[in-house]
């Protein structure tokens, strides 16, 4: 019956992809930014579907899983990290988008002032390939190790399937089936989320149960921080750098470009109020489920933590429900994937001009970009959540910085743009080389790095002035 609810969503998932994609025209602007034309609705649960990846079923389930309620200030940077990016982004990117035309996230972020930075564009080209492509392999292997404990599949077989679904609907629909997939995908992740979290108070016999049970667990795993850190000081600085994960979503071009191709910039604020409805509320949901998995699953030796959240609905849950929540997994993952497999490609196409503009040449690289990371989830050894890090700091400490100054009114020189980026990537990289991301998130200092250059150019100019 499980197997038989999680077909099931797998066929909605591509019947919504092909379905939007109806009548759609052929031309490159409708492949790879939906026209503009995406309503303040679609877009925020695309965005948030895109963000709240396979990692927070699989990694972040596992993080909670073994450091209890310390999680929460994870949860809290993401939060209010987002809410400072979308306090000016979302709205000045839309702008931005009309006025230079630009199609893909590269283009528009070398041509927001005026100038046509060739170089800037082809380093945010080079690090969205890089970094995105791993992204993207680490969300099918999210998949794949669901199914794995699920259903005793190889981990391959998700990734695999996964894969194919993207090729499916992207294929046909471009940009427009990416968001209307990611739409019905954020529903079924709430919803999966939701079904776990009652299940497991009313197993606990009510909420007052449950929490006494958490708190038996051990000591500290109810400690919100200080007893975790080591101090009142030390949990500020760890909350203070995962603000930053947050606020990284502006260098994330597979989130931002849902912001691209928006109706309106005018509707930026019923956007974001909508996105932070349905974050506040998952993110929520998800602490509580991670918490509980610990009550029902033994923290046993060689226990792979990012399995908590499968394993929690097989303990939990019949048939059918399992189904569900196994759609959910696979629903985050694709969510995401997808929107990095379309963003790669548009790089190839636009930025790197490797094929001509027909759409069938977006199609290809596209086609291209899935077989990658297909390659990349089948054969790598690292975990989801490691992956998801690291991808997503080096993007937003290497692009982030560069995006909201623009935002803000700031016009920095090629070069200027060219140090931010390559200074933010190397600090956020060589912090979690030595081992410092366990104190403070890397991405925090990775943007700060960004943020000084542009100051010290600013200076610099004054003084000369």
């Amino acid at each position: 019956m499980s197997v038989a609810g999680f077909i099931l969503f797998l066929l909605l998932f591509v019947g919504i992809g092909l379905w939007s994609s109806r009548g759609q025209a052929k031309t490159r602007d409708a492949y790879l930014l939906a026209d503009s034309s995406i309503s303040p609705l679609l877009t925020a649960l695309s965005a948030a579907a895109t963000k709240y990846s396979g990692y927070m079923f699989i990694g972040l389930m596992g993080y909670i899983y073994i450091y209890g309620l310390s999680a929460v200030w994870l949860i809290a940077g993401f939060l209010f990290g987002d809410l400072l990016a979308f306090s000016a982004v979302p709205s000045a990117i839309r702008r931005a988008t009309e006025k230079t035309g630009a199609v893909s996230f590269a283009q528009l972020i070398s041509q927001w002032n005026g100038n046509h930075y060739r170089l800037v564009r082809l380093a945010i080209g080079v690090l969205t390939l890089v970094f995105l492509s791993t992204y993207a392999a680490a969300q099918l292997n999210a998949g794949g190790k669901a199914l794995q404990a699920l259903f005793d599949w190889p981990a391959s077989a998700g990734a695999v399937i996964g894969a194919a679904m993207i090729m499916t609907y992207c294929l046909s629909g471009g940009l427009r089936a990416s968001i209307w997939t990611d739409a019905a995908q954020s529903i079924l992740m709430m919803l999966a989320m939701a079904l776990l979290m009652f299940a497991a108070i009313s197993q606990a016999g009510g909420w007052q149960p449950f929490t006494s049970q958490l708190a038996a667990v051990s000591d500290s795993y109810l400690d919100w921080g200080p007893q975790r850190f080591g101090s009142i000081g030390a949990t500020v600085l760890f909350a203070a750098g995962w603000l930053f994960n947050g606020l990284g979503v502006t260098g994330q071009p597979q989130v931002m470009v849902r912001f691209m191709a928006m109706d309106s910039p005018g509707n930026a604020f019923r956007t974001g109020v909508y996105y932070f409805l349905w974050s506040s509320a998952f993110l929520s949901v998800s602490l509580i489920v991670g918490l509980a998995a610990r009550l029902y699953i033994s923290a046993e030796t060689g226990f792979d933590a990012e399995l908590a959240l499968p394993t929690l609905a097989q303990n939990l849950l019949p048939g059918i429900a399992i189904g569900v929540v196994i759609g959910g997994i696979f629903a985050a993952s694709l969510s995401t994937a997808d929107s990095q497999v379309l963003s790669c490609s548009a790089v190839l196409s636009e930025d790197f001009k490797l094929l001509n503009n027909h759409v069938r040449s977006k199609q290809l690289t596209t086609l291209a970009v899935i077989v990658s990371a297909l390659g990349i989830a089948v054969f790598s050894a690292a975990n989801v959540f490691t992956l998801v890090i690291i991808a997503w700091a080096a993007l937003s400490s290497s692009i982030g910085p560069l995006v909201i100054v623009q935002a803000l009114g700031g016009r920095p020189s090629q070069a200027t743009a060219l140090i931010m980026m390559v200074c933010g990537l190397a600090v956020a990289l060589l912090w979690r080389w030595y081992g410092l991301n366990q104190q403070v998130y890397e991405g925090a200092p990775g943007m700060l790095t960004g943020f000084l250059i542009y100051a010290i150019t600013i200076a610099g100019r004054q003084l000369r002035g």
